[in-house]
């Protein structure tokens, strides 16, 4: 059973930056971050894979949002810059050991949440 711990939310205005931190306690191939909104459908924000490092990202984040890891921390990150309002929402940290058709990580674990609110 892998455990995952978020760190980082919090509220910002628009264009500001957040940093979320995720500790794991186990390997799994791949690790990634989800949001849901109020609403709205949990959606896969951006993955990586453990090994090679690749990345990939939700359109809608690309160039905004990086994904990385510190391997000697058991650590995830995901780095936020230029926050929208839209981009509000419930933050999970998850780990997997597959990927799906779209490039992002099938979870097998989550972690609690962390919320993330951007005022305009």
């Amino acid at each position: 059973q892998v455990q995952l711990v978020e760190f980082g939310g919090g509220s910002v205005q628009a264009g500001g930056s957040l940093r979320l931190s995720c500790v794991t306690s186990g390997y799994t191939y791949c690790m990634a971050w989800f949001r849901q909104a109020p609403g709205k459908e949990r959606e896969g924000v951006a993955s990586i894979w453990t090994g090679r490092g690749n990345t990939y990202y939700v359109d809608s984040v690309k160039g905004r949002f990086t994904i990385s890891r510190d391997v000697a921390k058991n650590t995830l990150y995901l780095q936020m810059n230029s926050l929208k309002p839209g981009d509000t929402a419930m933050y999970y940290c998850a780990a997997g050991d597959r990927m799906g058709g779209s490039g992002h990580c099938v979870p097998g674990y989550w972690g609690q949440g962390t919320q993330v609110t951007v005022s305009s």
